[in-house]
């Protein structure tokens, strides 16, 4: 047994040293291009046109793309672009025809600018100290007791969220905490419940708003492409009291399955560490965000669409120089990539057909088509807890929205803030990877939050997105 041992090791270490990953990746890509080849040879004996036919095989390759991660999810985003402009824009392949435009357009879209808007108020709390300003803050207000102390950084997490990344979010939070969960040790059941508490606060809080969370601006982002316009407050409606609700009932399960009690914890440590602030800087970022939510919170009195609102901390935070070049380079460029192939691969879906092909083939099953919303809302959550929750929208909102009215417009928000609370694995989310890789956790201390969440998110989900149809329209 010994010597097989050392067989693995001694090949793993040589297939490390020769950088032969590259040969996996390649194989791997290949293996999902001949797979994708070959449904599509099955698919098309169905006579649905060839526009459909090639939708469908870059739909499959794509999600087999970002299942295996054969190549970088950024990757297979500007590579759908790439084939739909060469299928539909020239000669060789096709003979329908689309505008390019249709489908490279969407680097134009809204969706794109506020997420980038997005991303230049975190980096700029992030560069002004704001972050680290309101870890401690959360410390001081809700004090040393653990099920409080628990409450307020989840919460405080979940509210952060909602405007920066969940993932630097969680990285925030958890480097906040480290010296204290070193200090109490990773068999205590506090420093359980706060590295299970923060990732799962992080992903489910960025459902508050559009720019939360990546399938957010999807859905949107398609509603809009069919004439459905979703504005900023109208998300916050909808979101940000599941997102609440939902981080308060997780943390009192934990608060119960941990038992927690009202024990007192040592933050000396935490508290006596100074953070340096350049003060005007600190200003500059604190007024950027006042102005900018404020603004995106009031289009409905002063009418500018949320594309022209967020050029305002793309302006203020470069001109009072507290984003210079260097942290623009650094910006999540790969998830805009991402979500731009991700529009055009559910435009192509809907423009050709295909969308209302597959949702005509649901209607025709013997189930209500409030079955069939419920089901799209459970496969978010399940599908995302196995790949990329922005993959999973950009599967599933494309198909959301060929439904009848009103499931049209309400599942494919479902289907987004469903996606959003994938928990179940390290690998889950990009937050659960961050607290996973503390060394602190183990798989299976992930489970509850992922049961917990696969069980409520759609209902909670379902029931809120539901309720604002109906009242709003």
């Amino acid at each position: 047994m010994t010597f097989f041992n050392d067989s693995r090791k001694t090949a793993r270490r040589i297939y490390n040293k020769l950088h032969l990953n590259w040969l996996f990746n390649t194989s791997t890509f290949i293996g999902n291009l001949v797979i994708a080849l070959i449904i599509s040879y099955f698919f098309r004996k169905l006579g649905y046109g060839e526009a459909v036919d090639f939708v469908f095989f870059i739909s499959i390759l794509s999600i087999g793309l970002w299942v295996t991660e054969a190549i970088p999810p950024f990757a297979v985003g500007i590579l759908i672009i790439s084939i739909l402009s060469f299928g539909f824009g020239t000669d060789y392949l096709l003979d329908t025809k689309f505008p390019v435009e249709l489908f490279t357009g969407t680097w134009t879209s809204n969706v794109i600018w506020l997420l980038l808007g997005g991303f230049f108020l975190a980096e700029g709390m992030r560069i002004a100290g704001l972050d680290k300003a309101l870890f401690r803050f959360t410390v001081r207000r809700f004090g040393n007791q653990e099920d409080k102390l628990l409450l307020g950084l989840m919460f405080t997490t979940a509210l952060a969220s909602m405007v920066m990344s969940n993932t630097a979010t969680t990285a925030m939070m958890i480097t906040s905490v480290l010296p204290l969960v070193h200090a109490i040790g990773k068999t205590s059941a506090f420093s359980k419940a706060i590295l299970t508490g923060i990732p799962a606060a992080a992903s489910v809080g960025g459902v508050g708003t559009i720019i939360g969370s990546t399938p957010n601006a999807i859905a949107v982002g398609a509603l809009q492409e069919m004439g459905v316009y979703i504005s900023f407050t109208d998300w916050m409606l909808i979101g940000f009291p599941m997102a609440l609700i939902l981080v308060y009932l997780f943390w009192y399960f934990l608060k119960s399955r941990l038992k927690l009690k009202g024990s007192s914890v040592n933050l000396d440590e935490i508290l006596q560490t100074n953070v340096v602030v350049n003060s005007f800087k600190k200003k500059a970022v604190v007024v950027t965000v006042i102005v900018t939510i404020g603004m995106w919170l009031t289009e409905y009195f002063h009418g500018l669409p949320v594309a022209a609102t967020s050029a305002i901390p793309i302006l203020f935070l470069t001109v009072t120089q507290v984003i210079a070049a260097e942290h623009v380079r650094k910006l999540p460029w790969d998830t805009l990539m991402l979500v731009a192939g991700g529009l055009a691969l559910g435009i192509a879906i809907v423009s050709v057909g295909l969308a209302e092909i597959v949702i005509n083939q649901i209607n025709a099953l013997p189930i209500s088509v409030i079955l069939v919303a419920v089901i799209f809302s459970i496969l978010g959550v399940l599908i995302s807890n196995v790949m990329s929750n922005t993959a999973a929208a950009s599967i599933l909102v494309p198909l959301a929205v060929s439904l009848s009215a009103p499931f049209g417009i309400t599942v494919p928000i479902i289907v987004a803030l469903s996606c959003s609370c994938a928990l179940l694995l390290p690998v889950s989310t990009p937050s659960n990877a961050i607290a996973y890789s503390t060394g602190m956790m183990e798989q299976k201390d992930f489970r509850r939050g992922g049961i917990f969440f696969i069980i409520l998110a759609p209902i909670f989900a379902f029931a809120s997105v539901m309720i604002w149809y109906f009242l709003a329209f």
